[in-house]
């Protein structure tokens, strides 16, 4: 049963297409009787063995081939079908000479299939409105191989014509040399483009951890041997011994009747039938103790891993072996116990770390992994190389949670946190999209469990409550930390700072169990906040002139969007918009703009600490989201109507009442300072730390701050810097979904209305406007210290876009769906020399102008040249020659459908009209969302291409392994045109 305690563990029809045209419905699906819906009394197969109360919105199936399936109708978003497909077989069934053939297989079934042509898959899917990468994708993981189908805007033909096109995926994809020529490139391009210290650690520590089963050494991605020695035959044996119909389970969820879907499923997956005998899965193999070890302390594996450029972590795991359950509603009542006793654990290990302990974070985490192992993981990072003293600080913690019960108040603490979420998954039950409810059946599915509706989760929960005990709590605790064997990894950047045999002696050694950190009960109530001062007024409230959306203005200048409307019951959300943003910053104090996206909200309000506002907002749906965009400071949080008054306070209080403790400040410092280090390690680790300040021509405000500026950083300094900014430029307050309006407003005069007058924003700040160079003769050249073979490439063309011509700055956003279809073709489908090339266009959206259109691409030194001459090659294309029509429709089609689809929920809405109170064209320009995305001529985006990206000299950035030199010509059959 997935409870959502194993992760702690509509706009109106009308509306939509008033503003978006009328979509097709799926009502008029021509129905295909079904013959193997599990009906009457039959037990449906997912609950075969369970108490469980079965969701009676899924239908379940089982055709006499052995495929299974489950399928509904969900209607968010309205007219979109979300199809699974999951194959019972990933890495883990692989044989050795086999390793990354699951993963290699998914490639090759979107290659070439029964029902689609060579390389057709890409612009099959875009012709159906859907998104490659996004709504076509894949994964392989371990266990399971599953794709994935979000079909939008669809009709009888298009549910038919996307279910045969799966089954000719699934049943017979084409595997040939030249598929196998084509695909394996891409395969390894993949493979080369992770994080080479990353990727060493993830299977160094795999081993560790898992050391005698099969999951130690089998990684999805394969390894270069086995790939390399693939042949068409070899990868075909794969696919009939593991995509067979037995092993596969369908699941679809969308705006169509089930029954329909589930005639759907039959009709063409119901002739499908396995070559050759069932074959049984390998035995995935149990985690051991060596002979002799302590039954009481069985340690046994360890490793020292030394990556000098990745900071310290350390990871231990009590190990016990998995085992199929009946997932049973006493079996759900067990899980939920432990999900509460690793979150008390948890509270106290944060508490620990906030209060200036030896780690900078520390984690428990139940997990059942890949049906492998049944493991309690122990997580932390020692803040020094004193890791001994860290592991003794955490053992300790847990060591106390193993010896004494905890409080009730602390229970009920963490009780109140689970009726929240569980009462909040029921309130929005309505408002789930298909996609999730899909991906959770697969999930339930391959860890061999069941679904269950919110109500269910929430009955059980509550029904259990008198045996949230301290005696049982304690019990489930002792439980987690024990185990068939214990194995540890500690990633140091040190070399001698420790062994493998001396990390063994340390989790050998007696831990001392340590109280301090468990949390006094401290009661706190919003009613007994200070208030933030004297009331102000409503002195304007107006409609916006668009839908039912209002506009308030408060007698202190603070003005708001509010729009009340249940396209989401339940939900409501808030989001302030104040200040100048990144343009607040100026070479000396931009350190303080990276601290502050960590540390400003911890930093805490008034009378709250963190801890504080932790406790306060204890069976609460709140959130405190802190960002810096070019032009303005926001936070948002995600709410319920209950807590929407509470929730304006705390935002209204850190403008008007501040704190400013300097821990959270200290430890942001920590944190920054041990991730400095890690980004270059890899290209991509170059890339988000000084893109950006490349991109904006070496500006100070856009760097990453170095160990020796954040050294010289202070919780003083932090204080100076922000606590003016907190009270510089216009409010802007906008809520947005389920609330009582009367309520809001009322709030939001006690609140935002009883803010002092804010200062403007100094002139020096208005002035700042990032700048993108452009005509820039030299490529960049930029170093990291990872895998030899890895490197990047970027260009950034300046473009227009901004406030004063959002028209335009739509028009780039298809500009670049054009351009990155034919980077993808170029540099990963004809060339494999990169795995993921996109393109994107970026501009700021509170500023008059400025911002670029970049293309980045992971791969290997001797090909940037080519990504380089590509990139040319395609602007001058564009520029050259207007699209053809068929191929922009590849892109504004999807376009289209991704706008009709956020539309349908209050967050699209938010960001289209946030900073309208300030800058009302955009009330005038959302009525034109809609074409400006997908009625833009090909002449027009030829014309965009002349203006921006040819006649000058981009910016190129190149990322290079050090100790080499950058290339300068294309290697031969590179980026030859097309």
């Amino acid at each position: 049963m997935t409870f959502p305690s194993r992760a702690v563990r509509h706009l109106a029809p009308l509306l939509v297409i008033a503003l978006l045209g009328s979509p097709v419905s799926a009502q008029d699906t021509a129905p295909v009787q079904p013959k193997s819906i599990q009906t009457g009394t039959t037990t449906p197969w997912i609950y075969e063995g369970s108490d469980v109360p079965r969701d009676k919105e899924w239908v379940f199936g089982k055709m006499p081939n052995g495929l299974r399936y489950a399928v509904r109708k969900n209607g968010v978003p309205p007219d979109q079908v979300s199809i699974r497909v999951r194959i019972d077989a990933g890495s883990i069934h692989e044989t050795d000479s086999e390793q990354g053939f699951a993963h290699l297989l998914e490639h090759m079934t979107f290659r070439e299939s029964r029902y689609i042509p060579d390389g057709q898959a890409i612009a099959t899917f875009q012709r159906l409105g859907a998104t490659f990468g996004s709504d076509t994708n894949a994964e392989t993981t371990p266990t399971q191989t599953v794709y994935k189908l979000d079909v939008p805007d669809i009709n009888p033909a298009k549910l038919d014509e996307v279910f045969k096109l799966l089954s000719g995926m699934i049943e017979a994809p084409t595997l040939t040399a030249k598929g196998l020529r084509e695909d394996l490139p891409i395969v390894l391009a993949e493979k080369r483009e992770q994080a080479a210290a990353s990727q060493r650690v993830s299977e160094e520590s795999r081993k560790t951890i898992f050391a005698g089963q099969r999951l130690a050494n089998r990684l999805p991605i394969g390894t270069e041997a086995t790939l390399t020695g693939a042949t068409p035959a070899a990868v075909r044996a794969f696919h009939e011994r593991w995509y067979r119909p037995e092993n596969t389970v369908v699941v679809v969820a969308g705006d169509a009747d089930a029954t329909v879907l589930a005639g759907l499923v039959e009709k063409y997956f119901g002739d499908w039938k396995g070559k050759g005998p069932h074959v049984a899965a390998p035995d995935f193999g149990d985690p051991k103790a060596p002979a002799g070890a302590d039954p009481n302390n069985p340690v046994g594996e360890t490793a020292v891993l030394v990556e000098p450029d990745l900071p310290r972590n350390l990871t231990y795991a009590v190990a016990r072996p998995w085992r199929p359950v009946n997932d049973t509603i006493e079996y759900n009542q067990g899980l939920l116990l432990d999900s509460l006793a690793q979150s008390i654990i948890n509270r106290r290990l944060e508490s620990k770390a906030r209060a200036g302990g030896s780690f900078l974070y520390a984690q428990v985490n139940q997990e059942d992994v890949s049906r492998t192992s049944d493991a309690t993981f122990v997580s932390f990072a020692p803040l020094t190389d004193d890791w001994k003293s860290a592991l003794a600080d955490v053992r300790g913690v847990i060591a106390d949670a193993m010896a004494t019960p905890p409080t009730q108040e602390e229970i009920d603490r963490e009780m109140a946190e689970f009726d929240v979420v569980f009462a909040a998954s029921v309130d929005e039950r309505a408002v789930l999209q298909g996609s999730k409810l899909a991906d959770d059946v697969v999930k339930a599915v391959d860890i061999r469990e069941t679904v269950a509706a919110p109500e269910t989760v929430l009955t059980v929960f509550r029904g259990m409550k008198d045996q949230f005990t301290p005696a049982n709590v304690l019990a489930h605790t002792r439980s987690l930390f024990t185990g068939s064997v214990i194995r540890g990894v500690y990633v140091t950047p040190a070399t001698g700072e420790a062994t493998a045999e001396a990390l063994r002696a340390a989790l050998l050694a007696p831990a001392v169990a340590d109280g301090s950190s468990r949390l006094a009960a401290k009661s706190i109530s919003f009613a007994d906040l200070p208030a933030i001062g004297e009331p102000g007024t409503i002195v304007d409230d107006k409609p916006l002139g668009i839908l039912d959306i209002e506009r308030v203005k408060l007698s202190n200048g603070v003005t708001a969007i509010l729009w009340n409307n249940q396209a989401e019951a339940g939900r409501a959300i808030v989001k302030v918009r104040f200040g100048s943003g990144r343009r607040a910053f100026d070479a000396n104090d931009a350190v303080y703009a990276a601290l502050g996206e960590t540390a400003l909200v911890g930093s805490g309000v008034g009378s709250l600490g963190q801890e504080e506002l932790d406790r306060i907002s204890t069976g609460r749906k709140m959130g405190f989201d802190f960002a810096i965009d070019d032009g303005v400071f926001t936070f948002t949080a995600q709410t319920r109507p209950a807590d929407i008054a509470d929730q304006l306070y705390l935002f209204a209080a850190k403008l008007g009442m501040p704190r400013w403790d300097a821990n959270p400040v200290q430890r942001a410092k920590a944190a920054s300072k041990l991730a400095y280090e890690s980004y270059a390690t890899s290209p991509s680790g170059v890339l988000q730390r000084d893109l950006k300040y490349e991109t904006f021509g070496r500006d100070p405000i856009y760097a990453t701050p170095s160990p020796a500026q954040l050294d010289a950083a202070t919780p003083e300094g932090f204080r100076e810097v922000w606590e003016p900014l907190l009270k510089q430029g216009p409010v802007e307050v906008l809520v947005f979904g389920d609330y009582d309006s009367a309520a809001v407003k009322d709030a939001l005069r006690k609140t935002f209305g009883a803010l002092p007058p804010r200062t403007p924003i100094p002139a020096e700040a208005l002035a700042r406007v990032p700048t993108v160079p452009g005509d820039v003769a030299d490529t960049r050249v930029l170093y990291h210290r990872g895998d030899a073979a890895q490197a990047a490439a970027a260009v950034a063309w300046p473009t227009g876009g901004g406030s004063t011509n959002l028209r335009e700055a739509r028009h780039f956003e298809v500009l670049t769906s054009l351009l990155n279809n034919r980077l993808l073709n170029e540099m990963r489908e004809r060339t494999g020399a990169s795995y993921s090339p996109q393109v994107g266009s970026q501009w700021p959206e509170d500023l008059a102008n400025g911002g670029s259109i970049r293309a980045l691409g992971m791969v290997r030194p001797q090909d940037v040249p080519a990504f380089f001459a590509a990139a040319d090659e395609i602007v001058r294309d564009l520029a050259a020659a207007p699209p053809p029509a068929a191929e922009l429709a590849l892109v504004t089609e999807p376009l289209k459908q991704l706008i009709t689809r956020s539309a349908t929920g209050n967050t699209f809405w938010l960001y289209q009209l946030e900073g309208a109170t300030t800058d009302p064209v955009r009330v005038g320009q959302l009525r034109s969302l809609l074409s400006d995305y997908t009625e833009v001529s090909p002449q027009e985006l030829q014309a965009l291409a002349r203006k921006y990206l040819t006649g000058t000299r981009p910016l190129r950035i190149a990322i290079i392994p050090e100790g080499q030199t950058l290339a300068t010509s294309v290697p031969a059959g590179a980026a030859t045109g097309r």
